[in-house]
């Protein structure tokens, strides 16, 4: 029996193409998708992308028997959600899949940019330790005095959130609008939470309408005693902004997983010392990897199979 062909837009690990491989054909990926394919393009009928790698107009026109656009992870920001509603072409997407892995480098890198742990890496290994460290390194905060504001309290959000409580940090929150299953203190715009808490996480599932929501005025807000980590999307953060306060000291310290332009990360914040760079590998671990397949899976078996997807994404106009 014929499996179906599948485009991919990712270069998917090894275990990820095996989960798939006895029920679909993956093509791909390719620089030139449209060219690549050939007389092949004409019989993909789903397509696996994610986020930040987007679906174009251009790409969808090309496939004439697309019908499945499936994001691998949450985000889907780069998918152009008018030309598939033109098309009738289902979005899909894989929150939760991945959301303990993420909420672990979260909490990673607020541990290791509050107590500054990758600098004093570089100091153990420098050769120059002598005598009684603590009183020869910057003192820092102990993490349970903290508080920590979830910006966006969704699937990873939550759990960000569970993990600052068993660190003993007061949690605030961030969201669209408030809700009922939490007891954190909410708050109605992100400089009101950049206020009342140390640490602001940004853990939002990021769209157009996020583009520098955490501007200068912002980072302001926080203080020279706050700290920013994102693991959302990069263009969330006003990245100029970040590193103009970073280096004036109007903020403490940032760990960062994500960035504007990324894999590009200027060279201004590679050269600060008060910021904890990776990258981009929140999901990048054996657990979120079988998760994110598996539900790749039942969505792609789902639409081959003409039964609604496990996890639509609404490509109605926002109001509509």
């Amino acid at each position: 029996m014929t499996r179906p062909p599948v485009l991919s837009r990712l270069k998917l690990t090894p275990s990820f193409v095996e989960a798939l491989a006895d029920g679909y054909e993956i093509l791909g990926p390719h620089d030139d998708p449209i060219g690549a394919l050939g007389d092949a393009r004409t019989t993909v009928r789903a397509m696996l992308t994610m986020g930040t790698v987007g679906a174009t107009r251009e790409l969808m026109e090309a496939l004439p028997a697309l019908g499945l656009v499936l994001c691998i992870g949450s985000g889907y920001e780069r998918v152009d959600l008018q030309a598939a509603r033109d098309r009738g072409i289902l979005v899909g997407n894989g929150p939760g899949a991945n959301a303990a892995c993420v909420a672990d480098l979260a909490m990673t890198l607020v541990l290791a940019t509050v107590r500054r742990i990758v600098d004093g890496d570089r100091f153990a290994r420098s050769g120059t330790w002598a005598g009684n460290a603590a009183v020869r390194r910057p003192m820092t905060p102990g993490i349970g005095e903290l508080r920590l504001g979830v910006l966006g309290l969704g699937d990873i959000g939550l759990r960000i959130a569970k993990r600052a409580e068993a660190f003993e940090m007061q949690v605030g929150y961030c969201n669209r609008r408030p809700r009922a299953d939490v007891a954190y203190p909410y708050f109605e715009t992100v400089h009101a939470l950049a206020e009342w808490c140390d640490v602001l996480v940004v853990a939002l599932r990021a769209d157009a309408a996020n583009h520098h929501l955490v501007d200068a005025s912002v980072l302001d807000a926080l203080g020279p005693q706050g700290y920013v980590v994102n693991i959302a999307r990069g263009f969330v953060v006003d990245e100029a902004a970040l590193i103009e306060a970073l280096r004036a000291g109007r903020l403490a310290g940032a760990g960062l997983d994500v960035y504007e332009h990324e894999p590009a990360i200027p060279d201004a914040l590679r050269a600060l010392s008060n910021v904890v760079l990776t990258p981009h590998i929140g999901g990048g671990t054996t657990r979120a990897q079988r998760g994110m397949a598996a539900l790749a899976r039942r969505n792609l078996d789902a639409f081959f199979a003409g039964r609604p997807l496990e996890t639509p994404v609404d490509t109605a106009p926002a109001g509509a």
